[in-house]
């Protein structure tokens, strides 16, 4: 009984130091904050993978998450702030917050760059009192791998979604489930 104690006090323990250990905050304080930090993460973004700035010319919006802070210990979570960029300019600004429940353990910062491409994405983005990702229109997540075999001439769904700068100590990543809701800035 006594190892399980440990056991279970060393697994607390390791959840809270993974948690204040995060090196940004999931909340950005002002429309300015979010905005130099969007732009911070798409020069990222576009450095480590071409496709994904070829996709921007082509995008009808793109959604800049720079910022997305997840943990859990059995029930998890993730919030972030971002904005939206049509044409060049902001138009928007947007959260992005998931739950779940289930085997977790950890915490961890990442960005993500959501694509649309076409008008039916777009309109639902800003028609819809929330976009959950898995339901309305069809966003598929690049990976590194599956980059390498699309151009911007086959990729033919209606948003692309690129997940990047992982920092901390959980496995996995995943924006199903996802609500994105505008928000006042």
């Amino acid at each position: 009984m006594t190892s399980f104690r440990f056991s279970f006090v060393a697994v607390i323990f390791a959840a809270a130091l993974a948690l204040t250990a995060l090196p940004h905050s999931a909340r950005a304080a002002t429309a300015s904050d979010i905005q130099q930090d969007s732009a911070q993460a798409l020069r990222n973004l576009y450095r480590i993978n071409p496709l994904a700035e070829s996709l921007s010319h082509k995008a009808k919006g793109i959604l800049v998450f720079p910022n997305i802070v997840k943990g859990g210990f059995f029930i998890g979570g993730s919030y972030g702030e971002g904005e939206l960029i049509e044409g060049g300019h902001v138009t928007g600004y947007y959260s992005s917050a998931s739950g779940s429940i289930g085997f977790q353990l950890g915490a961890q910062t990442y960005s993500y760059v959501m694509f649309l491409m076409n008008d039916k994405a777009l309109r639902y983005l800003k028609e819809t009192k929330g976009w959950e990702v898995g339901v309305g229109p069809t966003v598929v997540i690049v990976d590194t791998g599956a980059a390498k075999n699309f151009s911007t001439t086959t990729m033919k769904d209606d948003a692309y979604a690129f997940i990047f700068g992982q920092q901390g100590l959980m496995a996995g990543v995943s924006l199903e489930g996802s609500k994105i809701s505008h928000i006042d800035r």
